[in-house]
């Protein structure tokens, strides 16, 4: 695939955006519209179509893939997948994905269903709590229908990746170099890097025993967009899919319920998940579940945590400081928890709270 790089030319990228929508919709675009991004390297722009065919969209999505940064993954671990064909086996299985109007596979991009600006974060905002509780509780009912996939074609990489060892490893030393020196104004120690490295192959090793179920991976407030012509109950659709893999079946509700840009009361986060436990394929015992919602709630948190404070730092994109609050806040409330459970995991919680001490960040917040 040659995609193109995002300091390219945008005429070239208008070419190739021109030519699938005059290919794929018969139409011509009237407006290309950059949108802003996120932490990923991938572009994305809404093309507004010109009026007048019959029964076509009034505006796309075009998706542009882009060269990854190699410092937001392992060391030898693959790049991603492409989109397709994901997307298109999730559709088959009835999953909202944003539909998809034609690609250009040799140029990186894809034109995409218009799904809407409004996503479950900013109607979190707006909505009262009984309006937002059930939002969030359809974005919860969709994790079981995801984790009931199953591998039934070729070529679906997701089902060949999986939350392992190497992936918490990397996390660790994320927390080590991103967070522990925001936290303390220096450097970890060798006890400190020690510390957070026995904790995370901790939960690594629970992860590993754990059934391996179909998971998102980004099932953030941010990536489940607001159909705006669909009734309760069908509003939902996922976007940014290509990351998935096989994770524990709490993973992708640690996402959605501690996800730092929605910050839930903790009355909450146990509402959805007492409602959603059971009608998980496995329906985990009680005891398990909260387990390791909260150790993995630990190494989520703290991974996201070091991708702020990297943004900031080799970026100069400080659009996610405002976060970091909700990050540690997560953060202390799961160490907190599992504190009791191991002497590795106390330690953890000890050099979280000495973190968020430092920085005069206050419980709950």
């Amino acid at each position: 695939m040659r995609a193109i790089h995002p300091n390219g030319k945008k005429s070239e990228l208008r070419r190739v955006v021109d030519a699938l929508v005059r290919q794929r919709l018969d139409s011509e675009v009237a407006a290309f519209e950059a949108i802003e991004p996120g932490l990923g390297t991938r572009s994305f722009y809404r093309v507004r179509l010109e009026p007048g065919v019959s029964g076509g969209p009034e505006s796309v999505i075009a998706r542009v893939e882009a060269p990854e940064d190699p410092a937001m993954r392992p060391h030898g671990i693959p790049a991603e997948p492409p989109l397709e064909p994901l997307r298109s086996f999730l559709e088959s299985k009835g999953i909202p994905v944003p539909a998809s109007f034609g690609r250009d596979p040799d140029a990186g991009v894809d034109l995409l269903e218009d799904v809407g600006e409004e996503n479950l974060e900013v109607a979190a905002t707006r909505l009262d709590p009984d309006a937002r509780s059930a939002l969030y509780n359809e974005a919860c009912a969709l994790v079981p229908r995801l984790q009931e996939l199953r591998a039934d074609r070729p070529g679906i990489a997701a089902f060949e990746r999986r939350l392992d060892s190497t992936l918490f490893s990397y996390k660790a030393e994320q927390f080590i170099q991103w967070c522990v020196p925001w936290g303390l104004g220096r450097k970890a120690s060798r006890g400190e890097e020690q510390v957070v490295r026995e904790a995370f192959a901790l939960i690594s090793s629970e992860a590993a025993r754990a059934p391996a179920r179909f998971a998102h991976r980004d099932f953030k407030a941010a990536n489940l967009h607001l159909r705006p012509d669909r009734s309760p109950g069908e509003r939902l659709v996922l976007i940014d899919l290509q990351g998935a893999f096989l994770a524990p079946p709490e993973y992708d509700l640690v996402c959605l319920l501690r996800d730092a840009h929605v910050s839930l009361t903790d009355a909450e986060v146990e509402q959805h998940l007492l409602a959603v436990r059971r009608s998980l394929p496995d329906a985990p015992e009680a005891d398990v579940f909260a387990r390791r919602f909260t150790l993995l709630t630990l190494t989520r948190n703290g991974k996201d945590l070091a991708r702020y404070l990297y943004a900031a730092r080799e970026r100069r994109d400080e659009r996610y400081l405002r976060l970091l609050p909700n990050a540690v806040a997560a953060l202390r409330t799961a160490s907190s928890r599992a504190a009791r459970w191991d002497a590795r995991l106390a330690r953890l919680a000890e050099l979280i709270e000495e973190l968020s001490q430092r920085r005069k960040i206050p419980c709950g917040q």
